[in-house]
């Protein structure tokens, strides 16, 4: 959901991608740096706010945290540091399945607690929506069809607001739709724009932290 906010074709600047690959690189599966390590890591106390030590955050800010079923402790803490920071905190879960399940946070709090807005990607408890004659567990899970849909929604308002604000955004385009040359040409602006929005979450990093009073 998040690498489908930005930069995918049809999306502009504007979005920091916060994706911690020891959490999302699931390709390998088992073995060194398999599923099972990550699923232990997504439940370690503590590594929440050490991604976030490495950015500068104000109430300017605001975040859009993704867990289908809102129960992992990373983006639970995730949530909760950014609202400690004035950050405005939107949920993207899977409502019936986290209402169903159980948070592995200690005090059972939900990644829903610390959401200014919940968004429910609609699909079931479980995940999977359809049943086989003769399979006693159901398959084809419907949260990365839900969230994908709200996803561009918001995209496509937050551009809707931006033009009519008189600030188009430089949507990232097919040379088949707007030509090679215009193609090129946004694809450059949008990530030099997308550099310069980010290099402001890295200014100030720590200053806070370390400067002493005089």
């Amino acid at each position: 959901m998040v690498e489908e906010m930005w930069p995918r074709y049809g999306s502009f600047p504007g979005f920091n991608p916060i994706v911690e690959l020891s959490l999302t690189f699931h390709n390998l599966v088992v073995g060194a740096n398999g599923q099972r390590q990550a699923m232990f890591l997504e439940n370690v106390p503590g590594l929440a706010d050490r991604i976030l030590r490495n950015y500068a955050l104000s109430d300017q800010d605001s975040a859009l945290v993704i867990s289908s079923s809102g129960c992992n402790v990373v983006p639970i803490e995730m949530a909760e540091l950014f609202q400690q920071k004035g950050v405005k905190v939107v949920a993207l879960i899977t409502k019936e399945h986290s209402d169903a399940s159980t948070s592995k946070r200690a005090d059972g709090k939900k990644l829903g607690d610390f959401a200014n807005l919940v968004l429910d990607t609609g699909a079931p408890i479980g995940d999977a929506m359809l049943t086989v004659p003769g399979l006693d567990t159901p398959v084809a899970p419907g949260s990365t069809v839900g969230g994908a849909v709200l996803v561009n929604c918001i995209k496509a308002e937050v551009a809707k607001l931006l033009t009519e604000a008189g600030r188009p955004p430089s949507v990232l385009s097919a040379g088949v739709v707007v030509g090679p040359e215009r193609a090129v040409d946004l694809f450059e602006r949008a990530y030099d724009e997308h550099a310069h929005r980010l290099s402001k979450l890295y200014a100030n990093v720590g200053v806070a932290s370390y400067v002493s009073e005089p």
